[in-house]
């Protein structure tokens, strides 16, 4: 965080003096810049290549650094309008359209403004990333032979080997197909799996991310309720009567929003009611890596029990690293997989070669099961803190269900709550928190919150946090 700040420092420091060179002229020396601001090679080396990339600065090699020549005056805007008419009144014959809705996943990924308490995020705050273990293996990767060449367009043998034992006995090497993250996954899935204008079952409620996927390619998203043991097979079996589908998207572990498992007793009712129907499961496990301290063995995935090729397996890394480290998979059996393979290849031709291996010598270093034990034992203590916060401070928002696993609460409002009035005084109290509303399919049965206690700083952050957000509830709830 420090060499951060000084490069930041630095930058601004230099655009201040840049008025005081003309164009074509040239800056100071870096042995000059690092005795007059006392900082580091690799400082200066940093802030001047963002000067570069801003256009203000240019390099060359052997020779220094030099004030950009000036921008040419930006062209008057034209008009875009006409588009507007495009996109909505094609000829397509789409029984459903295709508009994107990003807001359910823009909100996880926006950083607050400065100030504002993070448990809207999706992703580990960076004290809880294994940053110097992701640096030391994203360095040995780029000194493999071969690092940066064309990687097989499944992915590198390896890696596919190791997803294949995270998942089970049964699953095969020759049954993953390496993505670029979890969301990538589902994307390749859903359109490999469900024609435009298809019904597609969805748990309700569910992941505004996958949500959105569904829309962006034409289909109806259909809402199965669930309760604290999962879906609920009965609805389920309805569902697929009523509609004809032939998928459904289920996160049977530490599910999004709820933090539910689907209990023992469903498991195989959920694989049987798909295969009767004809019809795949795609299982998004985001979460596996994220299992609370204490929280006692988890059931496998559902794809270890599917000798039938139902289940379509999504997982990935990234929840439990950084949110750039975009590595995850695809795995099924039968013919299904080359459609998925070819899905997957006209969109992406392949996960970038460096970035498998690193990955692969992240997950195969003795520090990754150091992490995921630092990682289990954080979130169980945040987990712990943020319930006890909300339940002293807080009585009034039901919590029904305490997650042993992921990194966030369900929070159900009182009943004719302004959910949006909530989200709005949270922001002005200084917390952000996520609005219920984009994790249902259809109309929400009541307002919830849905709280991150895994992208802040820590415990007080989170005592705080809470504080904050009954100050807001006390404006809104008079």
């Amino acid at each position: 965080m420090h060499e951060r700040s000084s490069v930041t420092e630095l930058m601004e420091s230099l655009k201040r003096e840049l008025n005081r060179y003309s164009p074509g002229g040239k800056l100071p020396s870096s042995r000059a810049l690092i005795e007059r601001y006392h900082v580091s090679p690799v400082t200066v080396s940093r802030a001047l290549a963002h000067l570069a990339a801003e256009g203000l600065v240019t390099t060359r090699p052997g020779a220094g650094s030099f004030r950009a020549q000036p921008r040419a005056e930006a062209r008057p805007p034209g008009d875009t309008s006409w588009q507007e008419v495009t996109l909505s009144a094609d000829a397509s014959p789409d029984a459903v359209p295709r508009s994107v809705d990003a807001s359910g996943v823009l909100v996880t990924l926006a950083v607050p403004p400065p100030g504002v308490i993070e448990f809207n995020g999706g992703y580990l705050h960076p004290s809880l990333q294994p940053e110097h273990a992701m640096a030391a293996a994203l360095a040995r990767a780029g000194r493999r032979p071969g690092a940066w060449g064309r990687p097989p367009i499944e992915g590198i043998p390896e890696l596919r080997a190791w997803f294949a034992r995270s998942i089970g006995d049964a699953c095969t090497a020759a049954d993953v197909l390496v993505t670029s993250g979890g969301q990538s996954a589902l994307t390749t899935a859903l359109r490999a799996l469900a024609p435009p204008g298809a019904p597609v079952l969805v748990e309700s409620p569910t992941y505004p991310g996958m949500l959105a996927i569904a829309r962006a390619a034409g289909l109806r998203p259909v809402p199965v309720p669930m309760d604290s043991d999962g879906t609920r097979p009965d609805l389920l079996e309805a569902a697929f009567r009523a509609t004809g589908a032939r998928v459904v998207v289920c996160q049977p572990l530490f599910q999004n929003p709820t933090g539910a498992v689907l209990s023992a007793a469903r498991r195989p009712e959920v694989l049987r009611i798909a295969r009767a129907a004809g019809a795949f499961v795609i299982e998004d496990d985001f979460a596996r890596r994220l299992i609370h301290a204490g929280a006692g063995p988890v059931p496998a995935p559902l794809a270890a029990d599917d000798p039938d090729g139902v289940v379509v397996h999504v997982s990935s890394l990234t929840k439990a690293t950084s949110p750039s480290l975009r590595v995850g998979v695809l795995a099924a059996r039968g013919p299904v997989m080359e459609r998925l393979r070819a899905i997957h290849v006209v969109d992406s031709f392949f996960v970038p070669r460096p970035l498998q291996e690193a990955a692969l010598e992240l997950v195969g270093a003795p520090a990754w099961s150091r992490h995921l034990r630092a990682v289990s034992e954080e979130l169980r203590t945040r987990r712990n803190a943020m319930t006890a916060a909300l339940g002293t401070t807080l009585p009034e928002l039901a919590l029904p269900h305490i997650p042993s696993g992921g990194y966030h609460l369900w929070l159900r409002l009182p009943d004719s709550t302004d959910e949006q009035a909530v989200i709005s005084a949270a922001l002005r109290a200084g917390v952000a928190v996520v609005a219920g509303r984009p994790y249902f399919s259809a109309e929400p049965p009541a307002a919830h919150l849905r709280m991150s206690f895994a992208s802040v700083a820590g415990t007080a952050e989170i005592a705080e946090g809470v504080r904050r957000l009954r100050t807001a509830c006390d404006e809104v709830f008079g």
